[in-house]
């Protein structure tokens, strides 16, 4: 339900669509989560139509970014809020491996709170705001902080909403230049999903056009797909277990998809599934603590082999350790719990060690295949818990868009 009380509306092509994307199971979600369901199906047909939209845009983006990025001191801050702001997580090494400079991650909401901190060099800066709706307290505080800190800032506005506060503040103003996603990814369900997937391919595309070439963009929409129908079903039946806590796994881009993952889960389950984020590597040192009998793990496997060998080590050391089944690998082939049961559990090749369909694609853009399963699996768990997964949280205590952060007005120095 919508906070006024009313179903969200669906636009009609949106529902029609369903039939070529879903399976039955997940077409058998709409009554209970009609807007999660259908915004988590959509997401290949909508990363399909974002290389033409960036491309009538390109005359634009040639002529605001190549300058910036013939600058060897230019900075890139990639910012936003929750999981706009992981989205930046995801994409920051892979965009600082292909422009071959400083590129980082820095929530807004950090941003906001410490801004002298976060931008204490004074150097020329392209600020990349991400948000669905632009609305949030912070999205635009961040923009106005980094003016008035910085001699030299450029802004990039990546949104859902062409009418948000951050897009009109924006769409005329010099040094700005603003990149709407497709209107359908401007989600009306409670979490985010295909504003999250839309708005990273969308600044892949614009930043890094080398690492999805629209051959790959086909690729992913087809893998995720083929994620749709495998793991919708694995989905249910996982979540039918009763796991009190989730623990996402993965290393360098996949550890930004990891903790976005965990907040799907924490989300849509209104708290009641406890989550855990970290690298494989990073786990060991601590966190593991999290782990009991009734705990699952799903580990988000990397395409370079380097890198995968840290994810399997943990996988095997993590499978001696908990109930059979317990330990998920994640890869756009599918999904494997490391059993040969026929409970359902397993949807994808038994060895995680051979390389898959996307396995020349950079975990950046891989990771908006993997992240449809956690979507997936956070909805049915926040179903099996009796949620209404469009809106878990009906008393308001935590809202779709941000409400009651004061921005203070910040201190000039003495």
């Amino acid at each position: 339900m919508s906070r006024n009380g009313h179903p969200p509306t669906l636009p009609a092509e949106g529902t029609a669509a369903l039939s070529s994307t879903l399976s039955a199971t997940l077409s058998a979600t709409l009554s209970a989560a009609p807007a999660t369901a259908r915004e988590i199906a959509q997401q290949p047909r909508l990363w399909r139509e974002l290389p033409a939209l960036v491309a009538r845009s390109q005359p634009a983006l040639d002529a605001f970014l190549l300058p910036l990025l013939a600058r060897p001191d230019l900075r890139i801050v990639l910012t936003g809020a929750g999981t706009s702001a992981f989205a930046g997580e995801l994409l920051a090494p892979s965009l600082t491996r292909a422009l071959r400079r400083r590129v980082d991650a820095v929530a807004t909401t950090d941003l906001v709170a410490d801004p002298r901190g976060v931008l204490a060099e004074d150097v020329p800066t392209l600020l990349v705001s991400l948000a669905r709706s632009g609305d949030s307290p912070e999205s635009v505080a961040a923009t106005r902080l980094a003016d008035e800190l910085l001699t030299e800032c450029r802004h990039l506005v990546v949104t859902c909403h062409a009418d948000g506060a951050l897009a009109r503040r924006h769409a005329d103003a010099a040094g700005s230049l603003v990149l709407t996603m497709p209107p359908a990814s401007h989600d009306l369900g409670f979490a985010m999903t295909s504003s999250f997937t839309c708005m990273a391919l969308g600044v892949l595309l614009a930043l890094a056009p080398e690492l999805v070439p629209a051959p790959d963009v086909e690729r992913l929409a087809a893998a995720g797909e083929r994620l749709l129908r495998r793991g919708t079903e694995v989905a249910r039946a996982v979540a039918a277990r009763g796991h009190d806590r989730v623990v996402y796994l993965g290393s360098g881009p996949l550890q930004g998809l990891a903790r976005e993952s965990a907040l799907k889960m924490l989300e849509l389950t209104a708290g009641q599934v406890a989550t855990w984020f970290d690298s494989p590597l990073g786990f060991r040192h601590g966190p593991k603590a999290v782990l009991g009998d009734r705990t699952l793990v799903v580990v988000h496997v990397s395409a370079d082999p380097y890198t995968r060998r840290y994810d399997l080590d943990i996988v095997a050391e993590l499978r001696a350790l908990l109930p059979a089944g317990s330990v998920l690998t994640v890869s756009p082939d599918g999904i494997d719990d490391g059993t040969a049961s026929a409970s359902g559990a397993a949807a994808g090749p038994a060895a995680a060690e051979a390389p898959d369909a996307l396995d020349d694609v950079d975990d950046a853009a891989r990771g908006l295949v993997l992240v449809v399963f956690a979507q997936l699996l956070a909805l049915h768990h926040s179903l099996a818990h009796g949620l209404t997964p469009d809106d878990p949280f009906p008393s308001g205590t935590v809202n779709r868009v941000v409400r009651g952060v004061i921005i203070h007005p910040l201190p000039q120095p003495a």
